[in-house]
């Protein structure tokens, strides 16, 4: 069933399909052919934002895999390991409080919180990511890119900024990830093929509510 376009649904267009995920309830459609004509017609007539495309690095045969979270690479500072136990734990209530259908969605406006905020420096969004992974090690629960890179997005506001939480599509074979991003939007603390995601979500530089 082709799904209805709204202000919530995020639209992925790679050479052979497009994704379609809906920020409100983390519902992931694969469409192709006249169906995917059909959805991106329904785009045009709607508030729901633009699609981007997502242009395939060449073929991988599925062999690249992308690490559910990366170890980290020395110590953090003591305050910012405190400060990511509070942020990893909230994410991980919200993660588990209230309707299982909205989850995604109570996760990524958690993860937005910081919208407004200057964002990241790379040496402030590497600390948080490192923090975050420490803190990682010591809670009892499953902690994937989402998890992470929300705690870390919401590490970085509670410090006054923003902007740095990256949702997005890669192509060959399609598949899904989160991460943080500095300032000029580079993947931080992550695998070289972290490049081969197209965001979603890349922040309005005004903060300003997509049309």
């Amino acid at each position: 069933m082709i799904p209805v376009p709204t202000a919530e649904t995020r639209t992925a267009v790679t050479a052979r399909a497009g994704v379609v995920v809906n920020y409100r309830t983390g519902a992931t459609v694969v469409l192709t052919g006249g169906a995917l004509d059909e959805w991106l017609s329904a785009v045009r007539q709607t508030n729901a934002p633009e699609p981007v495309t997502v242009t395939s690095p060449g073929a991988s045969w599925g062999t690249h895999e992308t690490a559910a979270r990366l170890e980290a690479l020395g110590a953090p500072p003591w305050p910012w390991r405190v400060a990511a136990l509070a942020c990893l734990a909230l994410t991980l209530t919200v993660r588990q409080t209230g309707r299982s259908e909205r989850r995604f969605g109570r996760l990524a406006r958690l993860a937005d919180l910081g919208e407004a905020l200057p964002p990241a420096s790379t040496a402030h969004a590497r600390t948080a990511v490192r923090s975050v992974r420490w803190a990682a090690r010591a809670v009892p629960a499953r902690v994937a890119c989402l998890e992470e890179s929300i705690a870390a997005s919401l590490l970085l506001a509670a410090g006054g900024r923003g902007k740095a939480w990256r949702h997005g599509v890669a192509a060959d074979p399609i598949r899904l990830h989160a991460w943080i991003a500095d300032e000029r939007g580079r993947p931080v603390e992550e695998p070289g093929h972290t490049d081969d995601y197209t965001p979603l979500n890349t922040p309005n530089p005004s903060g300003a509510e997509p049309r």
